[in-house]
């Protein structure tokens, strides 16, 4: 079972490398990489949950009943966990393969950048939305550059964090 997912690895890595050369002078492949990994993280999500909301709860509210959550609600929660730990295996092992930290504390540091951006959405959304009068999608436009830049920082400098980059401060 380790060799198998050792060569998925392998080969998501090496697709991912693929397409990489048109960007070789612009982007750093540490950046590509945590773009495409995300980027595919981020559809899988939006395709998890549509097949939640529209076809496992038919777009009914779930009653558990001690408390009823609406079905738009019930497929975020249901989906997060999934994506959650995709994400967190393709930033461990796709784009960020060289921290040396232990793998409980990449999980439990990368749980805690994901709470911030769940948060900051919230807050710039509430912001840009509410305080300065944009209009949602444009506002949403802008929440995730800043969330995606506060998501990469974060997942570089403290979840994934390297010993170079330890030396270096």
């Amino acid at each position: 079972m380790r060799n198998f997912l050792h060569q998925c690895r392998i080969i998501i890595i090496r697709m991912v490398d693929f397409f990489y050369f048109p960007f070789l002078r612009f982007v750093p492949i540490e950046i590509f990489r945590y773009g495409v990994t995300g980027g595919a993280n981020t559809l899988f999500d939006i395709l998890l949950y549509f097949i939640f909301y529209r076809y496992i709860l038919d777009q009914q509210v779930l009653d558990l009943g001690f408390v009823a959550i609406s079905p738009h609600i019930a497929a975020f929660l249901i989906v997060f966990p999934i994506t959650f730990i995709t994400g967190f295996i393709l930033a461990k092992y796709v784009t960020f393969t060289a921290s040396e930290l232990r793998g409980r504390i990449q999980l439990v540091r990368y749980g805690i950048t994901v709470l911030c951006a769940i948060m900051l959405n919230y807050i710039f959304l509430k912001f840009f939305v509410e305080y300065m009068g944009f209009y949602a999608t444009f506002s949403k436009a802008i929440t995730t550059i800043i969330v995606v830049g506060f998501s990469y920082l974060s997942q570089r400098h403290f979840s994934f964090k390297t010993a170079a980059i330890s030396r270096l401060r």
